[in-house]
């Protein structure tokens, strides 16, 4: 049986060219900042489907916080790119500690049901466990 999904849809979207999350200088140690973008879109790279979601960020800072306008332009790039939905969690991850360099994030994606199929994706890092897998 030949599988729908090819080895370059799984990685389509991964190493794309995003905008740039610029930071700022943290003035205040141990407390934890939400993001939320409750209009996330992206398009599945088989179909060309876009793919609606909620993308929820929880990071602690260490010296640097995430600028929020370069965040948001940051996020906006999804809206054309073909990527899967767990790509998307796992990429975001990987952005923010590359940008800022928390003491811990948590990135939750919950997508909108398609088919029946209501999908939420977690992915965390902290410095203690460095567990996020980096690319």
């Amino acid at each position: 049986m030949k599988r729908g999904y090819t080895d370059e849809h799984a990685s389509a979207g991964v190493d794309a060219k995003l905008p740039e999350i610029e930071t700022w200088p943290n003035q205040f140690p141990g407390y934890e900042i939400e993001i939320t973008n409750p209009e996330f879109t992206s398009v599945c790279p088989k179909t060309s489907l876009p793919d609606f979601g909620v993308v929820t960020i929880h990071y602690v800072p260490d010296r640097l916080c995430l600028e929020l306008k370069s965040f948001k332009m940051y996020m906006l790039a999804y809206r054309d790119l073909g990527i899967f939905q767990e790509n998307v969690v796992n990429c975001i991850l990987r952005d923010i500690v590359k940008a800022c360099k928390p003491v811990s994030v948590t990135v939750t994606g919950d997508f909108t049901p398609r088919g029946g199929l209501e999908s939420r994706m977690t992915a965390s890092w902290s410095k203690s466990s460095k567990a996020g897998r980096k690319r």
